[in-house]
């Protein structure tokens, strides 16, 4: 069948004739879902969990470095510039902030752990929004084993269109925006499911219910 041939058919099944101008499109609709602090605390934990990922929960910035200590369990860490991560400095094992790509990348490739925070979460989900920039590599929260993502509650989105809704063009903001949901895994040989293969194999989330000391 030749090719006016096909794109005939497909006009006719679709009522248009040849040369007639599309059709504006329909508005995009974004679900507006309401949820309260404490719900969307809850979704995200519950579906973070159910993908083998870990969430904790600390009052405020004075608990982070205990609870990270505790996952890192005498692992080397590599953290981000965020703000949230500045208590980490004193943990034994724990190198960073670093300044330049080529400081990152190999900081990143020795350590055990990458420490980072994130941009957004979506509770419907378990997902952390990554917007690349200088101080939070993409390099940290990828290429380490394991990865523990420090953020606080008030970050926490319900569901994907709010996101939307919030960064409709987010390379206006960012080089990179990255959308990681639990550990790395893929089934591509033999329907054999594997984490860590292209990421991290641990997650782990503290959520941290109030930025102040």
């Amino acid at each position: 069948m030749s090719r006016d041939a096909i794109l005939h058919r497909v006009r006719t099944a679709l009522g248009r004739t040849a040369g007639q101008p599309p059709a504006e499109p329909p508005p995009v609709y974004l679900r507006q879902t309401q949820w309260t602090a404490e719900q969307r605390i809850e979704y995200f934990t519950s579906a973070l969990e159910s993908l083998a990922g870990r969430v904790y929960r600390v009052p405020s910035r004075a608990g982070i470095p205990s609870v990270v200590e505790t996952i890192l369990d005498g692992r080397t860490a590599v953290r981000s510039s965020a703000p949230i991560l500045d208590g980490l400095g004193a943990l034994p094992g724990v190198g960073g902030p670093f300044g330049t790509p080529e400081e990152i990348r190999a900081a990143s490739a020795s350590a055990g752990v990458g420490i980072t925070s994130a941009d957004y979460g979506l509770a419907e989900t378990g997902t952390l929004v990554m917007l690349a920039s200088s101080g939070e590599s993409r390099l940290i929260s990828l290429l380490p084993p394991a990865w523990v993502a420090v953020v606080p509650v008030s970050i926490l989105l319900n569901d994907l269109d709010e996101l939307l809704a919030r960064v409709p063009t987010p390379a206006d903001l960012t080089g990179a925006m990255v959308l990681i949901t639990g550990p790395s895994r893929t089934a591509d040989i033999e329907q054999i499911l594997i984490r860590g293969v292209h990421g991290p194999g641990e997650v782990h989330v503290v959520l941290v219910d109030s930025e102040t000391a």
